[in-house]
């Protein structure tokens, strides 16, 4: 198969765990776009956050694009153009807010380089600032500060207990919005039928391509669907085991490089 999508997930997958790309990732990616293959970096992250990645493999001059939000919203790296968005419904932001603070938990949103809080201390919530490479800003009251209409919240807190609260709030909100947790620490709660899979899908129609020419390469439980979806699903060997049992093919792992070594097998067909 002549593969012309490659789409990646970014935190355990694109990024080594220090979430940086490394040198061989970079060049043999910049290598694949010269070839003619287009890239979309999908990720639950807000678009500010995937932003550097995206600029540092040159999507712009490559004409990739960028999956945010866990397929929220998706651009045009080269044009700038939102070729799709969905927000989450004005009137169900006070049932997340209070899921969140009765269960003592932190919630989130997003304003351009902000994260939005009233727990700007918390632990998790200060992962998310680090690893999106955004500032952190408090807020006394969190339905009155934040924009609207908004594309995305995150509940944030230990993982056993939010584990716990993900399956109330899917009971209760399944057919309105979706509940599920990108990492065992971040539930994420976005619009109904979004998710990867299904933005890739709205993607393919734009460009006219097909989903058996997409390679789509992950490790997290928001990359299943998409690993599923795409004519090869490639799974990092660090990924979650259900992503694992689901994918065509394992990797290397995030810190092996080993999404270059896929390209490198199934794109160049060197290896």
């Amino acid at each position: 198969m002549n593969y012309k999508l490659l789409v990646l997930d970014l935190d355990g997958t694109l990024t080594d765990s220090k979430k940086r790309i490394t040198t061989y990732t970079h060049d043999t990616l910049i290598e694949a776009q010269k070839q003619g293959v287009k890239i979309v970096l999908a990720s639950g992250r807000p678009t500010y956050g995937v932003a550097p990645l995206a600029n540092a493999l040159e999507l712009d001059r490559y004409e990739g694009y960028i999956l945010s939000y866990n397929g929220g919203e998706i651009i045009d790296w080269k044009t700038g153009e939102v070729i799709y968005k969905k927000w989450l419904d004005n009137d169900v932001l006070p049932y997340l807010y209070n899921c969140a603070t009765n269960n003592r938990f932190a919630i989130v949103t997003y304003d351009h380089e902000f994260v939005l809080t009233e727990s700007p201390d918390d632990e998790y919530v200060l992962k998310e600032a680090l690893l999106n490479v955004m500032k952190i800003k408090k807020v006394d009251n969190f339905l009155e500060a934040i924009p609207r209409p908004i594309t995305k919240c995150l509940i944030v807190g230990e993982p056993e207990r939010l584990a716990i609260l993900e399956k109330e709030m899917y009971e209760k909100l399944k057919d309105r919005m979706g509940v599920f947790r990108s990492e065992p620490y971040f539930l994420e709660l976005v619009p109904k039928g979004i998710d990867k899979a299904q933005s890739l899908s709205v993607l393919l129609e734009e460009t006219g391509m097909k989903r058996e020419e997409m390679i789509a390469i992950g490790d997290g439980f928001n990359d299943l669907s998409m690993i599923q979806y795409a004519g090869l699903g490639i799974a990092m060997a660090n990924a979650q085991q259900v992503v694992r049992e689901n994918a065509d093919f394992i990797t290397y792992s995030n810190d092996e490089d080993g999404v270059a070594h896929a390209v490198e097998k199934f794109i160049f067909k060197t290896k």
